[in-house]
């Protein structure tokens, strides 16, 4: 079929992003202990582990309702009342004030991150939101390509101890969730960039985070296995019944080889999926593409 000759509408951020920015080959920066110093003092990094801590600090001061149901802890509904009217006064503090305008466009994805408050559930789609709240800070240029291992291991996995202690506290249950048959009940995220993390790790391979042993005495270190701890404290019984997916994972040879599976199966159960994306929300940092006949 001949194509009409329609072209889809220029992203003006990608434009912007190709004529302004330059590209390096990236290099050690840490190289003696005062070096430290460029990693700690990223301010817009400390600025979002503030802010979640501030979200953290909110449940400890929102205790759990005496109610007859186990799950969906009505609680939570509270605690969601102060981020929706505080969110966009959190975001003011890690965005700066030339670029204030786009505070309420930002300050939607850290609401729709945190789990739906008429469900009281959370799931994979509440996380992509919190990953989308990131890239529109890198967007808007808050957050910059040397902040990038720092984006994950202090602010994502910041997140990640605020999601799980909502979900502990509140008992919330998990939003299209696919049983044992899912990877997790919860996150999908953790499990691409903790694996990643281990690649070429020198003793630690797929097979041992069915290990109690090596999870227990690596799980600070590692995201990943910081995923399968929490894990197993949340379920009992085998986890080869619970967490039938991470078995099955368990056996491939390499991290690598776990990593790019994790990508395809994020792309096909999470992205792909339409009860996952009809709730997503699309603006001027992250639009959505008009289809075009052709």
């Amino acid at each position: 079929m001949a194509e009409s000759g329609r072209q889809p509408p220029p992203d003006p951020l990608e434009d912007a992003c190709s004529t302004t920015h330059n590209f390096m080959i990236p290099k050690k920066e840490i190289n003696t202990v005062p070096d430290m110093g460029k990693w700690k003092r990223s301010q817009p990094i400390n600025k979002l582990v503030a802010l979640l801590n501030t979200l953290d600090r909110w449940i400890d001061e929102t205790p759990p309702m005496d109610q007859p149901s186990r799950f969906g802890n009505k609680a939570f509904r509270t605690w969601y009342a102060k981020l929706d009217q505080e969110a966009e006064n959190l975001v003011a503090t890690v965005i700066p004030s030339h670029l204030a305008a786009a505070v309420p466009e930002v300050a939607l994805y850290l609401k729709e991150s945190v789990g739906n408050s008429t469900r009281i559930d959370y799931g994979t789609g509440h996380e992509a939101a919190f990953a989308a709240f990131l890239c529109c800070l890198c967007k808007i240029g808050v957050l910059r390509v040397d902040d990038q291992i720092a984006i994950v291991f202090k602010v994502f996995n910041r997140y990640l101890e605020v999601m799980r202690k909502l979900q502990k506290t509140y008992r919330m249950e998990p939003a299209g969730s696919q049983g044992v048959w899912g990877l997790d009940d919860f996150q999908f995220l953790p499990f691409i960039w903790g694996s990643s993390q281990l690649i070429e790790h020198p003793y630690l391979e797929p097979r041992h985070f069915v290990d109690e042993k090596a999870v227990n005495e690596n799980h600070k270190d590692y995201m990943f296995l910081e995923c399968i701890l929490f894990i197993t404290e949340m379920k009992t019984g085998p986890f080869a019944e619970h967490s039938n997916q991470l078995w099955n994972i368990s056996a491939v040879p390499s991290w690598s080889k776990v990593n790019q599976g994790l990508i395809r199966m994020y792309k096909a159960e999470c992205l792909e999926k339409f009860p996952v994306i009809q709730h997503f929300k699309f603006g001027s940092l992250l639009p959505i593409q008009p289809v075009t006949s052709t």
